[in-house]
């Protein structure tokens, strides 16, 4: 396996109160290679003594944090961005190895997540007030914004080193401490990252990082601590329910970014090359593991062969292969499970009367890849209509008229992201008006943006992350009355 980092420098411990430590009983979990099922580490497995001391040092550590001043928070954060565009290549490396995307694709969320450090280093300078006086002159009303406290974060495998950064970054910015489980399948970047942030100068305790392969063991005691005042948790709708109701005993704030079910709508209007271009980055990216993948292909009847046609033929030409070697363009899918699903997916709506245009089976040797498949005809009782594919298919259903295609992308709880193609800018504002969605792209596959706040509607989730609204999820309001 070609690498740019020495498995012997990977950190694998946890990280507590500004050191590194093994686990409570010396308890390891092994990190597979998704490419070729090679253990590329052993990462101490925290337990609920490991949970408590961790959050015990987040708590201890809160109180001189958030006196500290926004330019020391900022400094931190543009040196912990530096540190990583230094270590890109190690970085990426590390991700593509234990999560499988191609090694370029590894470089740019590396590029993408660093960008969120130096947005939010300038936000932190930028926490304001206002001041004004009562109806009847008796009261200067000053209002500031002060940090929520510790928070407990929560990310998913798909993208380690940008979620990191998404939920650390804001929560440096603010001022807060906090307690960190990364995803079991790849705590090694989410662990280079912390490091980072202690070479940065990040001070004890204000980043705590607790691997596990018992996630309610660990986060389950951090919820009900009454030292957490915030929850961010990236992940399934599912689980995103049970922290919600965790999170109600104590009234802590929460932001949830949780499942998708993304529509990809194609007008008749649409500039197909456009569209397929779009396509490719809004279904691709990420092996389709993706909460904004492109779930639901809509194309109109007058376009849909053609869309269907040349996106199958530019699909068919992307080379699936391990990700660390050159030339690769479509990595292995995360595990088994994940393939599994895949699969009982496309099987379904074949079963049901879809056709496959291209791919719709798993190459030979090892790895859990999938080829990137395009399904036509797909009726809307196919499963994958309704679950979350995370995976490379292209489920496409032909449509004949603009209000048919809104109520067919709105039935569905979810609401993360929508895409739509036209040519018509009152169509287009249009789409964007009626979607049931937080984000639209319109004419683009790809709507992620540190600059833009991310985050659903219905249950795709609460709250938003990146943007200057990322920041203020991190933040308390005080009213500060005073007699003049």
């Amino acid at each position: 396996m070609s690498t740019s980092f020495d498995p012997a420098d990977l950190r694998t411990d946890l990280f507590i109160d500004g050191a590194w430590r093994k686990a409570t009983g010396s308890a390891t979990f092994p990190v597979e290679n998704p490419a070729t099922h090679e253990i590329i580490a052993h990462v101490a497995d925290g337990s609920p003594a490991d949970a408590e001391l961790a959050i015990q040092a987040a708590g201890r550590a809160q109180a001189e944090w958030g006196k500290s001043t926004p330019r020391e928070r900022a400094d931190i954060l543009r040196r912990a961005f530096d540190l990583v565009l230094a270590n890109a290549d190690r970085l990426a490396a590390i991700m593509t190895a234990e999560m499988g995307k191609p090694l370029a694709e590894a470089k740019g969320e590396v590029a993408y997540g660093a960008e969120f450090l130096r947005w939010f280093s300038e936000e932190a300078v930028r926490i304001g007030g206002d001041s004004t006086t009562s109806v009847d002159r008796s009261t200067r009303i000053l209002i500031t914004q002060e940090p929520v406290g510790p928070c407990v974060l929560v990310t998913p495998w798909n993208f380690p080193l940008a979620m990191g950064a998404r939920k650390i970054a804001p929560a440096v910015a603010a001022g807060c401490t906090m307690v960190f489980k990364p995803a079991e399948l790849t705590p090694l970047t989410s662990l280079a990252l912390a490091d980072i942030f202690r070479q940065a100068g990040l001070p004890d305790g204000v980043l705590n990082v607790v691997p596990t392969t018992k996630a309610s063991t660990v986060v389950g005691p951090w919820m009900s601590s009454g030292i957490a005042r915030k929850v961010s948790f990236t992940g399934s709708t599912e689980v995103g329910k049970l922290l919600l109701r965790q999170a109600s005993d104590n009234v802590m704030r929460s932001s949830m970014e949780l499942g998708g079910n993304a529509p990809f709508i194609v007008l008749a209007d649409a500039d197909i090359e456009k569209a397929v271009d779009g396509a490719l980055k809004a279904k691709m990216r990420n092996m389709g593991e993706a909460c904004t993948a492109a779930n639901r292909f809509f194309v109109h009847r007058s376009v849909v062969e053609e869309f269907s046609e040349k996106l199958a033929k530019k699909l068919s030409e992307l080379k699936v292969g391990d990700g660390a070697a050159s030339g690769n363009d479509v990595g292995p899918l995360i595990e088994q499970k994940g393939l599994d699903k895949v699969e009982s997916l496309v099987a379904d709506a074949v079963a049901k009367g879809a056709r496959i245009l291209t791919g719709g089976n798993r190459p030979d040797g090892p790895g859990y890849f999938y080829n990137p498949t395009v399904l036509v005809d797909v009726p809307k009782d196919a499963l994958l209509m309704s679950t979350e594919i995370f995976g490379p298919v292209a489920a496409i259903t032909a449509f004949d008229s603009e209000d048919e295609v809104i109520k067919l992308a709105n039935d569905t709880d979810w609401g993360l992201v929508g895409y739509v193609f036209t040519e018509a800018m009152d169509k287009a504002l249009r789409f964007s008006t009626e979607l049931e969605v937080g984000m639209v792209g319109v004419n683009t596959g790809l709507v992620s943006n540190p600059t833009a706040p991310f985050g659903g509607v219905k249950q795709s989730g609460l709250g938003r992350e990146g943007g200057k609204t990322g920041i203020e999820e991190f933040l308390e309001t005080k009213y500060t009355a005073i007699a003049v």
